[in-house]
């Protein structure tokens, strides 16, 4: 499989003494589904919102698609944002819109600033967008305020805004963190079936080590900012969760039950 994107000796310092990533390297194949896991503050959020260039990198490369992030301008990360999707814990939808509006909204990358602000979409876009609420069981809510929706409901009008850019990358925060747990399995099985179905590659941020390996092809392990586990679910033994969490491993078990270590 084709790297699709690849971190290289990446490091982002907030002020003069906190670094958030450090000197950081892993690569991600097309068609892959990536989980970043970490204890709180370890960099997670920070190290997703560097590809797509919410935060910019202080030192290193970042590629994407063979394009080099951190060398693009204005205009060139305009349009490599279309290519990467992005899902919020907290959904940022616009809640007094419909269902279908927030949709919509992920075609704005393509549109110009008077098309975006008079909502000017074409068949063709709203066909896709009805066509993506269908897949994600959506298609009695598509005319519904947001704000009458549930959270996993709500997240999942924020996957379909995220797929009607028609990305390669959808770049996952926290997606179920605020969800029950019948709602975040339904939310993992979606992201699961676009990365294996529609061949859309998938990096996603998780609070639950258990979840992570259930879905994942492969598992980065990040604290402190930096790297400390790269490889398939298989391998997250005892040990390298201890590497990975610190002295937060054992409430980690606790909360978890046990049921991920091997």
């Amino acid at each position: 499989m084709r790297t699709l994107l690849e971190f290289k000796h990446v490091s982002k310092q907030y002020g003069s003494e906190t670094r958030a990533l450090s000197d950081v390297n892993f690569a991600v194949k097309e068609g892959e589904f990536v989980s970043i896991i970490g204890p709180s503050g370890a960099g997670k959020s920070t190290l997703l919102r560097c590809i797509n260039r919410m935060i910019d990198a202080s030192s290193g490369e970042i590629v994407f698609d063979d394009a080099s992030v951190l060398a693009l301008n204005k205009n060139e990360l305009k349009k490599l944002r279309t290519r990467i999707g992005m899902i919020f814990q907290h959904y940022n939808l616009v809640n007094r819109l419909s269902v279908i509006e927030n949709v919509l909204h992920g075609r704005l990358g393509y549109k110009s600033t008077l098309a975006g602000v008079l909502g000017l979409y074409t068949k063709e876009e709203k066909a896709q967008a009805y066509r993506l609420l269908q897949v994600l069981g959506l298609q009695e809510q598509v005319y519904k305020r947001c704000d009458q929706l549930s959270g996993g409901q709500k997240q999942r009008v924020g996957i379909a805004r995220a797929l009607v850019q028609d990305p390669k990358m959808l770049l996952c925060d926290e997606p179920i963190a605020s969800l029950d747990p019948n709602s975040s399995k339904v939310i993992m099985e979606h992201l699961r079936d676009i990365c294996s179905k529609m061949g859309i590659t998938v990096v996603v941020n998780l609070h639950q080590v258990d979840v992570a390996m259930n879905y994942s092809d492969r598992i980065v392990g990040v604290n402190k900012g930096t790297v400390v586990y790269d490889g398939p679910p298989a391998g997250l033994t005892k040990e390298k969760l201890r590497a990975i969490y610190g002295a937060d491993y054992d409430k980690l078990t606790e909360e978890e039950g046990g049921r991920h270590v091997g």
